[in-house]
């Protein structure tokens, strides 16, 4: 047994630490997250740092059976920006309250984080006996900005350091319904970030007449790809969730249905605006502006001007549909004076829902909740699962709440205002994590 007492005061210290990741290669300073577990191990681990202060951490306890797989514990350090004058509390402050540990990343995804950690170290002390094959703990930087100084990094440039053959990572969310059984996202959509520039002729802005402005044209952009519907996509990923969501018939119809879907979406959204968000997301190719920059003074006329269009892939999707869409939208008068040029790009992604690490979930949740029920889960965020898919290993985000923690709660709190997590639920994920691993062992000692 765990005590909660122990992850709570690790998650804690994860939280103080401020990873912050604005995107910037010099922002994230995850070396303080790597400094951390080194304490809390007791040991250090083999460390990469791509570059200053942005370190990655992989500890490997070996197998004792020579070919059995491998398992990878993936979870990562760095956190999104905050606004502290939304916030009630010190966004790193990791106070416990109300039950509950507050602090940016509690949810995304230190409380996998210190949860992974607590198990892991029960393996490399020597307090639980090795698996049959190895298992590895690896704690990666810049997650939230793409993972290219993180994961990505590892597995281009040090993949001995994370080669295994299944891997526990986020996101883990409540169950949809009540009852038992957990939810296993299975699937991701792919992030297609596009950056919009364009450019015009300086001049004084007392005098606008006929000048070539560069914040005309990208404002009219973004305005009307903001506005403009996007297509719809239904994925086997989406139906398997649907069909175990517990909703109403009509309304499990309607949201596989390509035709039906908009609508029932609007009506999602008069009872749980939080469910039809990710109703939407899941169903549709989604583009949100995120960032536009022009001009350099008040009384000058913008030279050139930057968007930033934050867009994700539904399964089936690819870049080609985006760029069908962009056209279609913008027309040939605005695609003229916009350039595209490509951010983050990554297909959808998916693992099969089969093998001894789903399995081993299976057991896991039929122990801690009396049911083996799994609910597939086709998640509209991007992770560091994808890195490792795309070479062919099997990769899944589980974890177990309480009942003060639902569905729509966790997803209102993802980079949201007053980011929290139930203390009960620190508890059942690392209960159920700790089944997982043990599970894992016994299912490839005998395959």
């Amino acid at each position: 047994m765990i005590a909660v007492e122990e992850v709570v005061e690790l998650l804690q210290a994860l939280i103080r630490n401020g990873c912050v990741n604005d995107g910037s290669p010099d922002s994230g300073h995850e070396v303080r997250s790597v400094d951390t577990l080194a304490a809390y191990f007791g040991v250090g681990g083999e460390v990469v740092e791509p570059h200053p202060g942005r370190q990655s951490v992989v500890y490997r306890v070996p197998g004792h059976m020579p070919g059995a797989p491998t398992l990878i514990m993936l979870p990562h350090l760095d956190v999104v920006p905050v606004s502290p004058d939304g916030w009630s509390c010190d966004p790193f402050g990791g106070v416990v309250s109300d039950g509950y540990v507050w602090g940016r990343g509690a949810i995304d995804m230190l409380n996998l984080t210190a949860a992974m950690a607590a198990v892991f170290a029960r393996y490399l002390t020597g307090e639980l006996p090795p698996l049959p094959g190895d298992l590895v703990f690896a704690a990666v930087a810049d997650e939230e900005a793409g993972g290219l100084l993180g994961a990505g990094w590892l597995v281009d440039h040090r993949p001995d350091l994370v080669a295994g053959d299944s891997l526990l990572t986020e996101i883990a969310t409540p169950m949809v319904t009540s009852g038992g059984g957990v939810a296993v996202t299975v699937a991701e959509k792919g992030p297609w970030w596009t950056i919009l520039r364009t450019r015009g002729t300086p001049g004084h802005a007392s005098q606008p007449y006929a000048t070539s402005n560069a914040l005309t044209p990208l404002a009219d952009a973004v305005a009307r790809v903001a506005a403009a519907p996007t297509p719809v996509a239904i994925s086997p990923e989406w139906a398997r969730f649907v069909a175990g969501s517990g909703l109403a018939g009509d309304m499990i119809s309607r949201l596989l249905d390509p035709d039906e879907v908009d609508g029932a979406i609007e009506d999602l959204a008069g009872d749980d605006i939080a469910m039809a968000r990710w109703a939407h997301a899941c169903t549709h190719l989604t583009i949100a502006p995120t960032v536009l920059r022009a001009g350099v003074k008040h009384n000058v006329i913008p030279d050139a001007g930057e968007g930033h269009l934050d867009i994700r892939l539904v399964p089936g999707q690819d870049g080609a549909t985006v760029a069908d869409h962009l056209r279609k939208v913008l027309g040939p008068d605005l695609l003229d004076q916009i350039a595209f040029t490509p951010g983050l790009e990554g297909l959808p992604n998916a693992s099969p829902m089969e093998g001894p690490l789903w399995e081993a979930i299976g057991d896991a949740a039929l122990a801690h909740t009396g049911s083996s029920q799994r609910l597939p889960m086709l998640i509209p965020v991007t992770t560091d699962a994808r890195f490792f898919r795309q070479r062919g290993v099997t990769a899944y985000g589980v974890g177990l709440f309480d009942d003060r923690m639902s569905f729509g709660d966790m997803l209102s709190l993802f980079h949201g205002h007053d980011e929290r997590v139930s203390v009960g639920s620190v508890e059942r994920t690392t209960e159920l994590l700790a089944t997982t691993v043990e599970r894992f062992g016994v299912r490839t000692a005998t395959a």
